[in-house]
């Protein structure tokens, strides 16, 4: 078998291959989701104790990049044992939800992307499936008030008014339906089934089962959710893994009708926006797209971590916005429960920027042009902005060139919220910038055009 994930990083359906949605909720539903641009994503498990790369280092076939920050044992069952008994001092009692809500909304995210449950197959929510999860007995957290932290998660977002998606990784390296033992491969050769499906059905039908029944669950008792993030692409009928996703989507419908699916890499009907990941599109997409990207080097936790700036962090934003897609930025929560310092440092500098100047990014569409040399441009039905990307050291001169081709009666500088003097010229328009920023260095300058 063959997937496109390399070191941990998928890649992402061709746009060409895009199948729009043909039910009229899903389409309406798909607007919504182009209007928010910005998610708060998180990878939060098990692995955060660690410092890893997440699940991967369970998986042979990844130890090779995976397992480089820390001295493993040498013996991979020990190890792997080791890794799944980390339930038992997995304690983030400081964790606090409604704290978290209150950062995203402050700082402008639209909606979360938390990880209900990741390729280790512990599960962040009280799954009925399952007995490896955060509410398990043998979790020293299952007592705590928020032990069911999914739901106290996704209940605080959603009282702030911001989107609520919910990641799930399709393969589950500790069911025994999955990773059998006695099969084909050993338990933890790769990231697929130690077994080939068609010759054991008996065995995937259980896992497909298994699989449905904590999909269901999560639209079932966890409140209106927006999204379904569907990791894992490996887990693809092309690949002969097959878990008759029309089946069980179709049922989660008939629950939350307008729910979108992000089915990543599979392609086809329930793959309801594309992608990439850890990676920006160098021209517009004009399908709904998505790309996730760390705050940090890591998605989950990191023991010693190197944060992008607030200026890399707005001129990335702009980047996706303007090319027709969203962000998803991750940040992974110390094991503790809290979201780490440096991180909410340099968001809080995105969410600075945004607070004067979102206007040229939420509900924003791709405009014509979309980039010309170091502007951005963005439109709102009759409305464009454009938006220039300050390179660190550079200072606003005095006055500023447009390459804006198209007739504009009245430009506004948003933050100030002040009208501009401006003239035409063969190249675009010349700005006038107010004397107050003369020589200053912003994130990037924002101008509404009528």
């Amino acid at each position: 078998m063959a997937d496109n994930i390399i070191n941990g990083v998928h890649g992402c359906t061709e746009e060409a291959n895009y199948v729009r949605p043909k039910d009229p909720r899903i389409l309406e539903k798909l607007e919504w989701f182009q209007d928010q641009k910005l998610a708060f994503m998180m990878h939060y498990g098990l692995y955060s104790q660690l410092g890893i790369m997440e699940s991967w280092p369970l998986s042979d076939a990844d130890a090779s990049w995976s397992r480089r920050e820390v001295d493993w044992e040498e013996d991979t069952a020990e190890f792997k044992k080791q890794y799944v008994n980390a339930n038992k001092a997995f304690n983030p009692v400081r964790f606090q939800p409604d704290r978290w809500a209150e950062f995203a909304k402050k700082n402008g995210f639209r909606y979360v992307i938390f990880t209900t449950k990741h390729h280790d197959g512990f599960c962040m929510y009280d799954s009925k499936y399952t007995d490896y999860k955060i509410t398990g007995k043998d979790c020293p957290f299952h007592t705590h008030k928020y032990a069911n932290m999914a739901k106290h998660v996704f209940d605080s977002f959603r009282k702030e008014g911001l989107g609520i998606g919910a990641y799930f990784s399709k393969p589950d390296w500790h069911c025994p339906w999955y990773w059998a033992e006695g099969m084909d491969r050993p338990v933890g050769y790769d990231r697929f089934p130690t077994y080939t499906p068609s010759e054991h059905p008996e065995l995937w039908n259980q896992y497909v089962e298994f699989t449905h029944n904590q999909m269901l669950e999560l639209v079932e008792d966890y409140g209106p959710l927006d999204i379904l993030w569907l990791d894992g692409g490996q887990v693809n009928p092309a690949l002969g893994l097959d878990i008759r996703m029309a089946e069980v989507i179709g049922k989660a419908r008939k629950i939350q009708p307008d729910l979108l699916t992000a089915d990543r890499t599979v392609g086809g009907e329930f793959e309801n926006y594309i992608t990439p990941e850890q990676s920006l599109p160098q021209h517009p997409i004009r399908v709904p797209w998505e790309t996730c990207i760390t705050v940090g080097k890591g998605w989950g936790y990191r023991y010693q971590e190197t944060y992008k700036t607030p200026r890399e962090l707005v001129h990335l934003l702009v980047d996706v916005v303007c090319r027709g897609g969203n962000l998803a930025l991750d940040v992974g929560p110390a094991p503790n429960g809290q979201l780490p310092p440096g991180a909410l440092k340099v968001l809080e500098g995105l969410g600075a920027w945004l607070n004067e100047n979102g206007e040229a990014i939420y509900g924003t569409r791709i405009a014509t042009p979309h980039e010309s040399k170091t502007t951005a441009f963005t439109k709102k039905g009759d409305v464009h902005y454009a938006i220039e990307r300050i390179k660190e050291g550079e200072t606003l001169p005095e006055t500023f060139l447009l390459p804006w081709p198209h007739r504009v009666e009245k430009i506004t500088l948003l933050g100030l919220d002040r009208e501009l003097p401006f003239t035409r010229c063969e190249e675009g328009i010349w700005v006038q910038i107010p004397y107050i920023l003369v020589g200053t260095s912003p994130l990037a300058v924002a101008f509404r055009m009528e």
